[in-house]
């Protein structure tokens, strides 16, 4: 066991992350969100702002051009998932907020075509066969810049015309980090790909996917046509079929969880993925988050919430280490921090979230009652 490692100038959450509770129709499952987070939506947006000023030598772009840029996405959204525009449009209007600002949010990743490299987060999940009590385990460390941690906090959703959720989610994005009443927990890392197109945004996608019944339904809508690019989406089922879903915008991979372990960090696996890679170089410490995670699982043939919660605090490679720290004095646009962990035990319906880093704050409960 390795020592344990005090990080300076890591936040410490004495609070658990707000819940809200919202339930109807999308646009005012929207409007609920906008109404109990506007704070934390207009400080995302604020920081949205200065991100983007920060960047303007990689991405050419300020923020009334980053605007004009997600408008584009905008119909194939609207013609695929109107109801998740709804939500956007909502979103908007309970925060007192621009809608286009809030299209910006979601679509960020596409506007600044991912020049920015800066999501880092790990994925992975056992079984009933690696656990100790037959459950299956799902984990995500959430990494991103720093500022946006305070605007972190759960979602309990019960849609009007979809299975009922609970998700995390931070700011002004669409909810899709978390599992629903059917047995479905989505996790979700960011890839490169250089075939990235104007098409449905991707974290569209990803808001489609946590509304799935079925696991074939899941894949599928992860694999829509007329994807803007692609994540790599974790899906596990409570009964214990788990896929690690490699997409860009124009290829796939489905990667299949067979010996009771995934995982998946920010690079590509299959081979035929790798040639649409961009800059690979730069995806080292995802490498070895990813190698990190994988044998760390493979030590135990009976996990926990509380083994995988150790996984989650892990410092090797520090600090992009797989409890990533953001160190002072670094350069601003690689900077990213676990902004929370969660473990999610699909067998009890729970999520058991961490606000912060990990290694040094504590978790706390979720229960999804459908």
């Amino acid at each position: 066991m390795l020592p344990k490692i005090e990080i300076q100038n890591t936040p410490s959450h004495n609070a658990p992350p707000p819940m809200i509770e919202v339930a109807g129709a999308h646009r005012e499952m929207g409007r609920q969100i906008g109404e109990a987070r506007r704070e934390q939506i207009q400080h995302s947006i604020a920081n949205a702002h200065i991100l983007i000023d920060q960047s303007y030598d990689q991405v050419e772009l300020n923020w009334d051009g980053a605007q004009k840029q997600a408008r584009k996405y905008l119909p194939f959204a609207e013609e695929r998932y109107p109801q998740y525009v709804d939500e956007m449009r909502g979103m908007a209007e309970g925060a007192n907020v621009d809608f286009d600002d809030v299209v910006a949010l979601n679509v960020m990743e596409a506007v600044t075509m991912d020049a920015l490299h800066l999501t880092r987060c790990t994925s992975f999940a056992v079984n009933e066969q690696r656990t100790a009590d037959g459950h299956v385990l799902a984990a995500h460390n959430e990494d991103w810049v720093p500022e946006d941690e305070d605007d972190t906090y759960v979602i309990s959703a019960r849609p009007k015309d979809e299975p009922p959720f609970l998700a995390m989610t931070y700011g002004g994005l669409l909810p899709n980090v978390g599992f629903n009443a059917y047995g479905i927990a989505q996790l979700i890392d960011s890839v490169y790909p250089t075939d990235s197109r104007i098409g449905i945004p991707r974290l569209v996608v990803a808001r489609a996917v946590l509304a799935s019944r079925r696991i074939s339904g899941a894949i599928g809508r992860a694999l829509i046509p007329h994807r803007a690019a692609g994540y790599n989406h974790l899906i596990v089922h409570e009964s214990g079929e788990m896929y690690s879903i490699e997409v860009s915008a124009r290829r796939f991979e489905i990667h299949h969880g067979t010996d009771g372990y995934i995982a998946h960090t920010n690079h590509y696996l299959a081979s035929h993925m790798k040639e649409v890679e961009s800059d690979p170089e730069e995806l080292i410490s995802s490498r070895v988050r990813y190698f990190r995670a994988n044998r760390l699982m493979r030590e135990n043939s009976s996990h926990t919430i509380k083994t995988l919660q150790a996984i989650q605090k892990d410092h090797v490679n520090l600090p992009n280490s797989i409890c990533n720290h953001a160190i002072e004095g670094t350069d601003p646009l690689d900077r990213e921090k676990t902004i929370n962990a969660m473990v999610i035990d699909l067998t009890s319906r729970e999520m058991h979230i961490c606000w912060g880093n990990p290694c040094q704050n504590a978790y706390h409960t979720y229960h999804l009652d459908a």
